[in-house]
């Protein structure tokens, strides 16, 4: 069988957020224009263009929260608020000319591959979204036509973040008022002067209740899990500092290095010696205990674990949100959805005219991005489900050839950028492409025994940390095996994904 071209491989890329826009950026610099970005939305954007929620923002500071080779000198805030951060990645479509090469709405719903041709198969869904159904957790449906399409790699690119989890509550679907996910927020919906119900206390809770709080005649939040939560050193960025930005580039990298260096520093406590995190802990509940004065509601507010075995919350506003009459914070569990609201296991009844469900998203014990067919019709999803979510520095899977993951498992942070593991993954996944040419191979494969070894490596390091020390996160499966996180240093993944080891493929001509 005649060998690929090393200049030409037709590559599907999968999302168009920030890993997707990444990747086809240096697929560009590398001289491949033989892609195709695949976008199930009408544009590109991802988490950040399907967030939309009052408040919505980014929980890094903006300088790092960027393309260390697109830098931004325009943020208006410390922290990028969703419409800035959609228009930085809009700008890095239109600077790098990546507009050719997106196909949106084209939903990639399988892919297959064809051990005979050494390729994969895509099947794509394409046209409008039809709508969806708030209350059940099937995918978005489509009115178009399916499609098969050829492609000599896959990379997946949509994300942990992509997939609305709603809550699965007896009734949910009986609910007779409005109900909607704080990723698919109803912005026609008037909340004004209405009795909403907020399930969740999430990343998004704590950012969109402060913003509603003003609006409803009443807000019951159901909390299950207290958060911990720091200040947020938020603060608009003035016009001198972004001249110096503008005009003395060094002073924004600069800036954006002593931002790293600082985050990358709480690695210590998080997976090198868990018991430092005894000094934030008192940190956060002095917080705590400044801006909550009723000691009943501070009692609720209060978590019971340690600081860092769930994803550490930012802001400044909601302590105080919680605090106003017209919000009660309920800490029973829910038994029940009825179609005026939600009734409690103590049997209370609690009217709402709206559900908004913060209840953030399918990260763990589901199946892949979509569904995924190796060697031998190895099934990812299944083999998931069974042993939980796993890959070879969340990027290779041992048994599907040419099929690569970004923001796969265990790549992401509880005290950095997630930009940074981007960039790290497309620098890996350029040189697998580089390593194709140079063994003028058509496919190369990892060996299980490599992705066996890393695995329990990695999973003998997440023992030590902080998100092994006794709660249960969205960080793990149901069985406890932390699947998400990376349990080290961000610039020790950066090492171990600058070069690929060829001997732990094996390649196919």
């Amino acid at each position: 069988m005649p060998s690929l071209s090393p200049v030409t491989p037709r590559i599907a890329i999968v999302g168009s957020g920030f890993a997707g826009i990444g990747m086809a950026i240096r697929l560009r610099q590398m001289g491949l224009e033989s892609f195709t970005i695949y976008e199930a939305a009408g544009e590109i954007g991802g988490t950040w263009r399907d967030n939309t929620y009052p408040g919505a923002a980014c929980d890094v500071p903006s300088h790092l929260y960027s393309f260390s080779f697109e830098p931004n000198p325009d943020w208006t805030r410390a922290y990028g608020p969703q419409a800035e951060i959609l228009a930085y990645l809009k700008h890095c479509v239109r600077k790098y000319g990546l507009a050719p090469f997106v196909r949106c709405h084209a939903r990639v719903v399988a892919a297959r591959f064809d051990e005979v041709r050494q390729l994969w198969q895509l099947e794509i869904e394409s046209g409008e979204r039809s709508g969806e159904n708030p209350a059940a957790s099937a995918a978005v449906g489509f009115s178009g036509p399916r499609e098969t399409i050829e492609a000599d790699l896959v990379i997946a690119a949509s994300g942990p973040l992509s997939r609305p989890a709603m809550p699965r509550i007896a009734g949910l679907e009986r609910f007779a008022g409005k109900l909607f996910h704080s990723a698919r927020w109803d912005h026609d919906y008037p909340l004004d002067g209405k009795r909403v119900a907020v399930i969740g206390t999430g990343a998004s809770a704590i950012q969109f209740v402060p913003q509603i709080q003003p609006r409803v005649g009443k807000l019951d939040l159901f909390q299950r899990t207290a958060p911990w939560i720091m200040p947020k050193p938020d603060k608009p960025v003035g016009e001198r500092v972004q001249w110096w930005f503008r005009h003395v580039p060094f002073t924004q990298r600069f800036v954006r290095s002593a931002i790293y260096w600082q985050l990358e520093s709480r690695a210590i406590g998080f997976v090198v010696n868990p018991k430092l995190m005894q000094f934030p802990m008192k940190f956060a509940l002095s917080y705590l205990e400044r801006r909550v004065q009723d000691p009943v509601l501070r009692a609720k507010l209060t978590p019971g674990y340690r600081l860092g075995c769930k994803r550490v919350l930012m802001s400044s506003d909601y302590y105080p949100a919680l605090g106003q009459p017209n919000v009660r914070v309920i800490t029973d569990a829910i038994r029940e959805i009825v179609a005026d609201g939600i009734v409690t296991e103590d049997g209370i009844h609690h009217a709402a005219d709206a559900i908004i469900c913060g209840t953030g998203f399918q990260v763990n014990d589901v199946r892949a991005p979509f569904d995924v067919t190796g060697i031998d019709g190895a099934d990812l999803g299944a083999r998931w489900l069974r042993d939980g979510p796993e890959a070879y520095l969340g990027t290779s899977i041992a048994g599907f050839p040419n099929f690569f993951m970004m923001a796969g498992p265990n790549t992401g942070l509880g005290h950095n950028s997630m930009i940074f593991m981007i960039e790290s993954q497309v620098q890996y996944i350029a040189d697998c492409l580089r390593e194709l040419r140079r063994h003028g191979a058509r496919t190369m494969n990892l060996r299980s025994d490599v992705q066996q070894a890393f695995n329990a490596r990695l999973q003998k390091d997440m023992r030590r940390s902080v998100w092994a020390s006794g709660c249960h996160s969205w960080y793990q499966t149901k069985s406890g095996k932390v699947t998400a996180i990376w349990p080290g240093f961000t610039f020790s993944f950066r090492k171990r994904t600058r070069r690929v080891r060829a001997h732990e493929y094996r390649f196919t001509r």
